[in-house]
This record gives C-alpha cells, sequence and structure tokens, in this order.
C-alpha cells in the first residue's frame, strides 16, 4: 500500500493538485483500502467503490459534496495510476444533497464584525466582502495581482482553475498599500538572511529559477514564520493560514450578538446580494464572482430589497 499511495502522489503533482487536495485523495484511498480488508485496488472493482460509497452515505451520513470527493479520489486512483477503466458505478446510495440558500449579512451586521477585527484581519475580512473573494483566493493574493492604477484585483487560478478580474475598493487601497509596505520590509530581512523565496505555481519555479524571490512574487498576506514545504522540502514563506482569519471571524460574530450561522465566506455571499441590491447587472455580478453559469449567481436574488422573496405581509397592511 505505501508504493501504490507514494504512485498516488507523485501523480497528482505531476497533474499540479493542491497539496490539500493530494492529502486529501490519499486519505480516502486509504480508507477504501482499509474497508476492503486490506486488499489491493487492482484486485476490486466498480462494485466494491460502489459499497464504500453506499457505506459512507448509509453508515456514516456523510454530505453528498464528501461523498463525491471521496469518488473522485477512487476514479483519479483507478484512471491516472491503475490505469482501469470503470463502467458506470450503478446502484449506489447517493447522499442527499440538500437544497440551501446562502447566509447573507445585512450592511450593518457586515460593519460590526469588521470593527472587531485587527487590522490584518480586518484588511482580509474587508477584500473577502469588498472584492467578492473566497477566503483561499484572499490567502493565495499575490502583490503582482492587486493593480491600484486600474482599481482591480486578478484572481489567479480559482475554482475550476479559471482567472478572473474583480474589483478593489478604493476604500481598501490605503490599508492595502500599508501591508505591502510591512510585507516587503519582512522580505527584505528574509532575503538578507538567505530567504525569501515562497512556492510558485506549476512549473515556474524551473522555468524562472530566480522568481521565487522576486517582489512580485510574494504573498500579500504571508505567513508569520517560515516554514518547511511540503513538497519541495525547501524553507518558504508560506501564506497564512486559512484558521487565522476563520477563527478571527468567528469570535467578531460572537462579539458582534449576530446569531446568523455565519462564516468567512458569508461575506462573498453578501458582496453579492448587496450588488444586485444596488442595481448591478447580474452578469456581471456572475463575472465578478468567478461563476460558470448564472444560474449559479441567481440564488443570491432570493434576499433582493427585502425577506421573503420580496413579499409583503399581509400582517403589515
Amino acid at each position: 500500500m505505501p508504493k501504490l499511495l507514494e504512485q498516488a502522489r507523485d501523480q497528482m503533482r505531476t497533474h499540479h493538485y493542491s497539496y490539500r487536495t493530494e492529502q486529501t485523495y490519499l486519505q480516502w484511498i486509504k480508507q477504501f483500502i482499509l474497508f476492503h480488508g486490506k486488499r489491493h485496488p487492482s484486485l476490486l472493482g466498480a462494485e466494491e467503490i460502489g459499497n464504500f460509497l453506499t457505506h459512507l452515505a448509509v453508515k456514516r451520513t456523510v454530505s453528498a459534496s464528501t461523498q463525491n470527493q471521496a469518488l473522485a479520489a477512487l476514479l483519479f486512483l483507478y484512471k491516472q495510476v491503475l490505469h482501469i477503466d470503470l463502467p458506470r458505478l450503478e446502484n449506489v446510495a447517493r447522499a442527499k444533497k440538500p437544497v440551501r440558500l446562502p447566509v447573507v449579512l445585512t450592511r450593518d451586521e457586515v460593519k460590526a464584525v469588521l470593527s472587531h477585527l485587527t487590522p490584518t484581519k480586518w484588511l482580509m475580512a474587508s477584500l473577502l466582502y469588498g472584492s467578492g473573494l473566497r477566503l483561499n483566493e484572499c490567502l493565495r493574493l499575490r502583490v503582482k495581482d492587486v493593480d491600484f492604477g486600474y482599481r482591480q484585483i486578478t484572481v489567479r487560478d480559482g475554482k475550476g482553475g479559471r482567472d478572473r478580474v474583480t474589483v478593489l475598493p478604493d476604500t481598501l487601497v490605503q490599508p492595502l498599500q500599508g501591508q505591502l509596505v510591512r510585507v516587503r520590509s519582512h522580505h527584505t530581512q528574509d532575503l538578507k538572511e538567505g530567504y525569501g523565496a515562497v512556492n510558485l505555481p506549476t512549473a515556474l519555479a524551473r522555468k524562472y529559477p530566480n522568481a521565487a524571490r522576486e517582489w512580485a512574487w510574494q504573498f500579500v498576506f504571508p505567513a508569520a514564520k517560515r516554514s518547511r514545504d511540503p513538497i519541495s522540502g525547501l524553507t518558504l514563506r508560506h501564506h497564512v493560514g486559512d484558521w487565522v482569519l476563520q477563527s478571527a471571524v468567528k469570535e467578531a460574530l460572537r462579539k458582534s450578538g449576530i446569531q446568523k450561522a455565519a462564516s468567512c465566506h458569508t461575506f462573498r455571499h453578501s458582496f453579492a446580494t448587496h450588488l444586485l441590491e444596488s442595481g448591478s447587472d447580474i452578469r456581471t455580478v456572475q463575472e465578478l464572482l468567478g461563476h460558470k453559469d448564472v444560474s449559479t449567481t441567481m440564488i443570491y436574488t432570493h434576499v433582493l430589497n427585502r425577506g421573503g422573496k420580496g413579499v409583503r405581509s399581509p400582517l403589515d397592511e
């Protein structure tokens, strides 16, 4: 099994999968093998995969997205590592995918939450709300992708592997410039100490050996300490961990007394909803969010003008 996992890891790195996806897929492959008594996957097939997925849905009551994630990991294993074509998976008990409306904060609630964050975390959360960024898109933001002249942010390799351009709020220009001044100071010190490199996407590190130490490629929100990169083994300056902002927003929500089941991603929901409330074209909002289909964006129309689909209650007549 270790050799098989090493082969799977090598294939994922060849296909430029993220380190987080790599770890998740390997964990699902391990669980699949252990579920079938450590039998080699080449001796198993569609029936065994179906049994495993059914077990996840029925016994472990996982969500639909978790079950689909496990299936994606196993399909990768069989297609890319074992080179085995599987027939269609029939009679698999699918986890029911609930239809949920996004949680949206009012403008006053957004201001209340932001008021309880420290400056750097305030800036990060403000980008989620003011630019509609996903959390990981904010964390992975690099210096070269912030355009102060055109007041725009370029999101590289977003969800689905797509690039997009979104707005940079005028309110955040000065705080963001101040953040870059502080980051550059730390970067200069890293270079003096013989470090200063960051992880580069795909094969750019081989194509441009010195790019990892250039200012343009540095993260806007770097981690406080250098760390060993699990793939290259080099000591790099990674971006700040997602838990840093997640825990801060959770605490800010508590202090604000807001009882909604909100999170970092709620700022992105609020960005879309408030733009539509202000009269922005839904196609424009779709492009800013990076949605492939406008039907995904239309879910935000549920709170336009007022709740309850814009219906006035007879009690208020």
